[in-house]
């Protein structure tokens, strides 16, 4: 650990299990340092984690990732590490004008680097690892940091290296996020508004059955029933394990293994009284937007598209959607006032806020 402390930076991966496990677990952290050596640390074994939390929350080392986001979000929820120093080979290569954003295809582009085959479908969770997993780990880490000296060059070139560290220090600061149930999941699958209530309280039932069902095999959801099939049981209602081994997505080992609780979840839904059937809530029309709002979201809109390519930047990078409804909605009069827009960032507003505000009058 002191030699993580000691490197100027740290590039840092994750590998979960989520294709094979329910609820998903962090299955591997990689780290190597900027000599070069590269560690391998289980977090299955070892459990406490607490040891790594001042190297991610200090401004230095600066940890280097590739398209981190769901590795940050994943130890905050899970470990409530907080993060600092951070720089997203991907972000960075994004504001170059990039557009394929692999890892194995910047590497090959930017350092002639071919990586091992992709192990990204692998279970994670199995040990001991195959040389061949070790490899392929180890890879996504070894040659991060070569890759940010690389980008850095090149973004420097650019101007836009005070871009980047921007939008890397927003991704560090970005809180967990927070897992909120959804009641109503089950009518949100597409094809659940066709359903009459009776048959929604089926489905309901079977979405409630799926996921104990999940949890109880450590499988994925997903694994375990289609959302397609949990739509078909629905329609259907099978009262026999005949009548629902010919739904599509009921194999026969799925009939055997779960067809007697998949069909009393489908009897007892149907035998429920009128008052528990699913009273869904209103789907509330959005506000009318103003006239003068629609007026500006355009007029961004038209900047964006011909400014993009100028620029070369792709339009979600040089404007998000989220931006131009927030810009639009605030309609600043002069760039301090956009400066205020919550989420627009300094670079936008040093490199474009004049012809954001001029495009909006």
């Amino acid at each position: 650990m002191l030699r993580l402390h000691a490197s100027p930076e740290v590039a840092l991966d994750t590998e979960g299990d989520s294709l094979h496990h329910y609820p998903q677990r962090l299955a591997l952290i990689q780290v190597a340092d900027a000599a070069g050596d590269a560690w391998l640390v289980d977090p299955l074994s070892i459990g406490d984690l607490s040891a790594l939390a001042p190297l991610f929350r200090a401004p230095a080392p600066v940890l280097v990732l590739h398209a981190g986001d769901n590795d940050l979000a994943h130890l905050k929820a899970r470990y409530g590490f907080a993060f600092a120093g951070v720089f997203d080979t991907s972000v960075a290569a994004r504001f170059l004008g990039v557009r394929t954003l692999g890892l194995d295809v910047l590497l090959r582009d930017f350092l002639g680097v071919t990586l091992p085959p992709s192990r990204q479908k692998d279970d994670w969770s199995v040990r001991p690892l195959t040389p061949s997993q070790e490899d392929y780990a180890l890879a996504d880490v070894a040659h991060l940091m070569p890759l940010k000296a690389r980008l850095i060059e090149a973004l420097e070139q650019a101007g836009r290296l005070g871009w980047v560290e921007e939008e890397c220090a927003a991704l560090a600061a970005e809180p967990a996020p927070e897992r909120e149930e959804d009641p109503f999941a089950y009518a949100r699958l597409k094809g659940a508004r066709d359903l009459d209530l009776r048959h929604l309280a089926v489905l309901r039932a079977l979405v409630d059955l799926r996921e104990r069902l999940a949890l109880a095999a450590d499988r994925p959801p997903f694994k375990i029933l289609s959302e397609a099939t949990l739509l078909a049981i629905a329609a259907v209602t099978p009262r026999t394990p005949g009548e629902l081994d010919a739904i599509p997505g009921c194999s026969p080992r799925v009939v055997g293994r779960w067809g007697e609780a998949l069909l009393s979840a489908v009897e007892q839904a149907l035998a429920l009284p009128e008052s528990e059937l699913p009273v869904l809530p209103r789907s509330s029309r959005p506000p009318a937007v103003p006239q003068v709002v629609r007026q500006r979201i355009e007029a961004l809109r038209e900047w964006r598209a011909r400014v993009a390519p100028i620029v070369d930047l792709d339009p979600g990078v040089l404007l998000p959607n989220r931006l131009i409804r927030a810009i639009a909605e605030a309609g600043p009069k002069d760039v301090d006032g956009l400066a205020r827009v919550e989420g627009v960032r300094r670079w936008r507003v040093l490199g474009f806020g004049g012809e954001l505000v001029e495009a909006m009058r």
